[in-house]
């Protein structure tokens, strides 16, 4: 295990504050400000397969100024110590990592999502995604800090 690193959701568990830059191929930046909370689902805390709700809300400002809000849901759950999963707001797998193997890859249809966390810094924390297809090309640095 690395030492300073996450190895539980009981490391992810509370409130963060969450910046994003999203950086379009043609150069455009968006960019987000607000906070992600993960909490734990009803009656998870004890059981062999926890799970937490990741719930992040605040605001995207496009590269003309516009503002606009913007939310996503996730939930993490761990079958064993160090393996993190991580699967939509509809409970259909996305992908999982370890702090040991930050990194992970999903495709949709013809579009790639490439991942990498890098925990190096923790408690303060980073994931940078990669996607590409016929789609979608951008690149995402998500940082999360306590709140």
């Amino acid at each position: 295990m690395i030492a300073n690193s996450p190895h539980t959701l009981d490391d992810f568990a509370g409130r963060w504050t969450l910046t994003r830059k999203i950086i379009q191929r043609n150069g455009d930046v968006f960019a987000f400000m607000g906070e992600a909370e993960f909490s734990w689902l009803e009656g998870s805390e004890h059981e062999e397969s926890r799970a937490l709700a990741y719930f992040e809300n605040g605001e995207v400002t496009a590269p003309n100024g516009h503002v606009m809000p913007a939310e996503r849901r996730y939930f993490w759950q761990q079958l064993q110590t160090g393996l993190f999963e991580v699967l939509f707001d509809d409970k259909r797998y996305f992908h999982s990592f370890s702090a040991t193997n930050p990194n992970a890859e999903h495709l949709c249809g013809d579009d790639n999502y490439v991942v990498r966390y890098d925990f190096s810094t923790w408690p303060v924390w980073r994931s940078t995604w990669k996607v590409i297809g016929p789609r979608k090309d951008y690149t995402m640095i998500s940082k999360y800090s306590p709140a």
